[in-house]
């Protein structure tokens, strides 16, 4: 299997410790990184070490004379996402662009009309669709154990301070620009991506734990009709979170952590007794009020689902990103539907505007 060359905008945190760390493992049989673009020296000589035979560059418009690169990814600052996947599109490159792909829809409506006017594919760095703890989510639903979905809860939540970029508004930053791609496209994903979803109810705010003038507290609902209700919640002040995704369902309810830690208990129609509803009181065998009470015949399962987003998620990307492009194979990720993630970002926002305090 012929390996496709590859280059790298940005060797961040995304850059390197994300896709550089699956490119240059063992798992990767897909791409060779054939370029490093940085902006720093310091990190573009570290590039040139870390990935063997690979040139190194300042600007992305360096790779417009490299004919021999089959697809980009643009692990640049958020707010450049659009202007540099705009300018590769338009120069018929294949890119990977970091989440997110926009500050709005009509960003990304727009990258998506220019990748097909030049023959050029679009793909979002959403992994996180492909991580083992969503999939085993998606699995417990289609199965019917917990019958009907009535409501699905997604929280990424902990207690922690931060003052790098991703806090800041002028970086296009702030959790659900930065960590909100990710559940929001759970969310729309457990919903089938329609084009009719609302947001009922959504509220950002800041607590003490931020130092830049961007939310680390957001709270937003999302439906569609004749769907059921998607709780999202995000804060850095909240320390006693125990699932990032919890669905409650007919018959029971399924949580599970990142880690891929999960339990649910639900029951099965036909094991409990039928019973008639009284219209008046219940009483005890004496004669005494009674409340509801049974020895209710349940089940419950748990276990742990091996890998994370990070390796298993981004082998499933990258696999997906070959398929596409040397076989023609539909994506997975659509960046259509990617879109519609970054378009409740955009409503959200302005539900909720919050004062810009740092140029």
């Amino acid at each position: 299997m012929k390996k496709l060359n590859l280059a790298i905008i940005g060797q961040g945190r995304s850059g390197r410790d994300i896709h550089g760390a699956y490119l240059k493992s063992d798992t990767n049989k897909y791409f060779r990184v054939a370029a490093i673009v940085e902006e720093d020296a310091a990190r573009r000589e570290r590039a040139r070490g870390e990935y063997e035979g690979c040139d190194v560059y300042k600007d992305y418009r360096d790779l417009f004379d490299r004919r021999d690169i089959d697809l980009v990814v643009n692990a640049s600052y958020s707010e450049q996402h659009f202007a540099i996947t705009m300018d590769l599109l338009e120069h018929g490159m294949n890119v990977v662009s970091e989440k997110p792909m926009g500050r709005n829809r009509y960003e990304c409506e727009t990258l998506i009309a220019t990748a097909k006017k030049h023959g050029a594919t679009l793909m979002v760095f959403q992994q996180s669709l492909f991580a083992p703890f969503y999939q085993k989510t998606k699995e417990v639903i289609a199965s019917g154990l917990i019958g009907e979905v009535l409501q699905a809860s997604i929280s990424y939540s902990g207690f922690s301070r931060r003052w790098d970029w991703q806090t800041l508004q002028c970086k296009l930053a702030g959790v659900i620009y930065n960590t909100g791609p990710h559940p929001i496209g759970y969310a729309l994903d457990l919903l089938g991506f329609p084009d009719d979803f609302s947001i009922p109810y959504s509220r950002l705010g800041r607590s003490e734990m931020i130092f830049g003038d961007a939310e680390d507290y957001a709270k937003i609902l999302i439906t569609a009709p004749g769907k059921f209700p998607v709780d999202l919640e995000f804060s850095s002040t909240n320390p006693f979170n125990d699932y990032v995704i919890k669905v409650i369902g007919t018959r029971g309810t399924f949580k599970i952590t990142a880690g891929g830690k999960y339990v649910m208990k639900y029951i099965i129609p036909g094991e409990n007794e039928e019973k008639t509803v009284s219209k008046t009181f219940i009483s005890k065998p004496d004669g005494t009020p009674a409340y509801c009470s049974e020895q209710l015949i349940s089940h419950t399962e748990e276990g742990a689902i091996e890998g994370t987003a990070f390796d298993v998620g981004s082998d499933k990307f990258y696999t997906m990103a070959y398929d596409t492009l040397v076989n023609g194979t539909p994506l997975t990720i659509r960046p259509e539907d990617i879109a519609k993630v970054v378009s409740v970002i955009e409503i959200v926002h302005a539900q909720n505007p919050i004062p810009k305090t740092i140029d």
